[in-house]
């Protein structure tokens, strides 16, 4: 690639995608306009190859949506809306990791207070039974249950509630909670959580690799936007094709 001009395959080799890739970019507005020969071939420049670096750096730390609209609206002169989809983008991430810390800092809380509670009867319990043994109100369960924090089962026959030990278990789970104050919705969240771990030293484990792999999200979606700066102080294309 010795030369200012540059072939279709020339750039998909630098970004390990087919010529048919390459193509689709330009179409797409992700790459700029590109002139064609006399004889219709495509022939890129290095704004071109910056693009595309651009692109796939913005792949990497915004994924495929995000870095594909951010790419158009410079290709379509319009840097407020490319650099409002990057804000947008950055606090989802802090949204994203401000919430975890939240679940981890509530386990930490509860852990105790779980492990020192008394084992749930292995035949399971009533509403009013769980009621007292949790010392709250049977309307508190209802409500809870309404919001889809439990699911109870049903007593063939008489259909009276019935809580088996893992619904005693995440009643427990609720409850400890709400004495905190946490909102349903993050209880909820909490608990689906447990559900699909097990327990909460598994369910805090799984929260530590999720923000270990925001981390590095951060840091990519970091050098993506030093690639962006450079695309945009070099000025970017004009609209059209």
């Amino acid at each position: 690639m010795g030369g200012s001009r540059l072939r279709t395959v020339d750039l998909a080799r630098l970004a390990g995608v087919s010529t048919q890739q390459i193509r689709n970019y330009v179409d797409a507005g992700i790459l700029p306009p590109v002139v064609r020969t006399d004889t219709g071939y495509r022939t890129f420049e290095a704004r071109h190859r910056a693009a595309l670096l651009t692109y796939r750096a913005l792949l990497k730390g915004y994924g495929a949506q995000a870095a594909r609209s951010i790419m158009q609206a410079v290709h379509e002169g319009d840097r407020d809306r490319a650099l409002a989809l990057v804000d947008a983008c950055h606090a989802a991430m802090h949204e994203q990791r401000g919430s975890l810390r939240t679940t981890a800092e509530t386990l930490d809380a509860i852990a105790g207070q779980l492990a020192d509670a008394p084992a749930a009867p292995r035949s399971g319990l009533r509403i009013g039974e769980l009621a007292a043994h949790l010392g709250v109100r049977t309307s508190a369960l209802r409500v809870w249950e309404d919001a889809g924090l439990l699911n109870p089962g049903r007593e063939p026959g008489t259909g009276y509630r019935f809580y088996g030990p893992s619904d005693v278990h995440e009643a427990r789970v609720v409850h400890v909670l709400r004495q905190g104050r946490h909102p349903l919705p993050q209880i909820r969240t909490i608990l689906d959580g447990l559900r699909r771990t097990g327990d909460t030293g598994a369910l805090r484990a799984a929260v530590a690799e999720r923000l270990t792999g925001l981390t590095r999200t951060g840091e990519a979606m970091l050098y993506a936007a030093g690639h962006l700066h450079d695309y945009l102080s070099s000025g970017e294309p004009a609209s059209g094709r």
